[in-house]
């Protein structure tokens, strides 16, 4: 039975990178027989000017009735003064919600045509595989009471800050299923120093790890983590950690492989349903002119067939047609050096999947 593949291309930069995954799409269904069928969708600003809301209805049931969602980015300041329902973030947290995408897989792998681009010296990123699980559903993100109130002056703001136990085992279990299939090493990323909901966090973590004897198991404050990635990157296997934590490391990682440009993320359900989409933002500043890096939105279409799809080499083929592009020495803008070809967005695209057909 087909696959329906759901794709929400958002806003600014979203539906040029789209487009270029889409092309890469259709030239596994021609030429690697890739069962499946695609709809689109609209969510963020670009639904709130159509339908007045970030996450419409038909959007929604959309989702909750395919096997798999493909998304570009939203945002952008066109929508930063409108009321905070209608902001275009809330559309992708009320989408989370919904379909409960609690695990937030962020790999942050340097490809090793891209090591000059790194800020940090190639002998400390060079061979660099980390994978960051964040959980995606609680935190501070969600969790109640919330809001601003007062007068004005004398307002205060206040987020609160709540795990359960089994919402911690849940993505705990996932990082450890994932750490068994690599290094065998998982990092736990908390504050347990100063909050309760760390103490949790990390109890929990520690007991989960007697089903995993095969997983080394280590604790480390959030300060240290983001002191860690940038002096040491290379002692990471797999981290997990909670929303905040996980939102602020995976980006401080990303800058680590060359650009941010580079990464994808699967947002995933208990039976790995999810929403694969680009670690990078809108980037309005430059949506238009074919100058946005379609890689990530391509290597998110990678995760999504290999963790949704069961379509693993598929997923090889095209983290491969990847490689041999950065090989031939096309480069977007954000990830330019001396010595390799600037490329805009739709070339790029086009060069991943002449890499597929020649692979064919």
């Amino acid at each position: 039975m087909s696959k329906k593949i759901l794709i929400l291309p958002g806003d600014g930069v979203g539906p040029e990178i789209v487009a270029e995954a889409e092309k890469v799409l259709a030239a596994l269904r021609g030429d690697f027989g890739l069962d499946v069928a695609t709809e689109h969708a609209l969510i963020g600003g670009a639904a709130t000017d159509a339908k007045g809301a970030p996450l419409p209805a038909d959007t929604l049931a959309l989702a909750r009735e395919a096997d798999a969602i493909l998304m570009g980015a939203v945002g952008g300041p066109k929508w930063d003064d409108i009321e905070r329902e209608l902001r275009p973030e809330r559309g992708l947290l009320a989408i989370r919600s919904a379909l409960g995408l609690f695990a937030n897989l962020r790999p942050a792998i340097l490809y090793p045509q891209l090591a000059s681009a790194s800020a940090l010296k190639p002998e400390v990123v060079a061979g660099l595989d980390i994978m960051i699980v964040r959980e995606l559903t609680g935190g501070i993100y969600f969790g109640a009471p919330r809001g601003i109130e007062g007068e004005p002056g004398e307002r205060r703001g206040y987020n609160t800050l709540v795990y359960s136990e089994p919402e911690v085992e849940r993505i705990g279990r996932l990082a450890f299923d994932i750490a068994g299939k690599r290094d065998g090493r998982l990092t736990s990323v908390d504050k347990a120093n100063v909050l309760e909901v760390s103490e949790l966090w990390r109890e929990t973590m520690t007991t989960l790890a007697e089903d995993y004897p095969g997983v080394e198991l280590s604790h480390m404050y959030v300060d240290n983590a983001a002191m860690q990635l940038v002096r040491a990157p290379k002692q990471f296997d797999v981290v997990v950690t909670g929303n905040m934590f996980g939102d602020i490391l995976s980006d401080c990682a990303a800058m680590l492989t060359g650009s941010i440009g580079m990464l994808p993320s699967a947002s995933l359900d208990e039976r790995a349903k999810g929403l694969y989409e680009p670690v990078h933002g809108s980037a309005p500043d430059i949506a238009g002119q074919g100058k946005a890096n379609p890689l990530a939105t391509i290597l998110s279409l990678a995760m999504l067939l290999r963790y949704t799809l069961a379509e693993a080499d598929l997923a090889d083929r095209v983290q491969a047609a990847v490689g041999k592009v950065l090989d031939e020495g096309l480069r977007t803008p954000d990830i330019h050096t001396d010595g390799t070809r600037v490329a805009g967005t739709s070339e790029m695209g086009d060069a991943v999947v002449a890499a597929l057909h020649a692979a064919a």
